[in-house]
């Protein structure tokens, strides 16, 4: 996959979705499109797991744990939403 933006990727992720529920799809055309949406979807997560880890290093780096109303929690997906 080329290097695409995260918001770009979500954009498309969604187009993909709507496609899928009209159910005007042929079993081809939806396979097709599911696995590029698993594919969206990984980078997606993949992009969004480094943000985390970086804003988690930017609050440490700057003694703001515990003063600052930060939480990963929201962030954090489930198994069933990451499709691992």
């Amino acid at each position: 996959m080329s290097e695409k933006k995260f918001e770009e990727s979500m954009d498309r992720l969604e187009t993909i979705v709507d496609k899928m529920e009209s159910g005007d799809l042929s079993l081809d055309e939806a396979m097709k499109y599911y696995e590029e949406g698993i594919q969206l979807s990984r980078f997606c997560y993949k992009k969004l797991s480094e943000a985390e880890k970086k804003v988690e290093k930017l609050v440490k780096k700057n003694g703001l744990e515990g003063r600052a109303a930060y939480s990963t929690e929201s962030l954090e997906l489930s198994e069933d939403e990451n499709g691992h």
